[in-house]
């Protein structure tokens, strides 16, 4: 049983994303497949060469990369988020496949969860 989780929320001044991020590492550790989905202000997550110093945080890119370490089997982002956000192929990491979703593609999953 697969479960979807949705990050919508911006990477930084919100703890919901983090938390979300965590919990798709620790499903997939556990060898239960996770799929994380950014989408609204959550794709942001995905934009390459973040300054997070120059607000006093961390960047969210180790977070990122360790979701392949740990086992979660993809990264999505809303194909209609990251048009909002000027987001593109070159504007983002690596590694993120793009989606369209509706109905249909949430009912793949027998698991959503979404902590915004």
């Amino acid at each position: 049983m697969k479960t979807l989780v949705i990050i919508n929320q911006a990477p930084y001044g919100n703890w919901s994303g983090r938390e979300a991020l965590d919990m798709a590492l620790s499903l997939a550790a556990f060898d239960q497949p996770a799929t994380l989905l950014f989408t609204s202000d959550g794709v942001n997550w995905l934009r390459k060469d973040q300054q997070a110093a120059a607000i006093s945080q961390k960047s969210v890119d180790r977070n990122l990369a360790a979701a392949s370490i740990f086992g979660v089997s993809e990264l999505l982002a809303d194909h209609q988020s990251c048009h909002r956000f000027g987001l593109d192929d070159h504007t983002m990491i690596e590694g993120i496949t793009l989606a369209n979703i509706n109905a249909d593609f949430l009912r793949a999953y027998g698991h959503v969860i979404s902590l915004s």
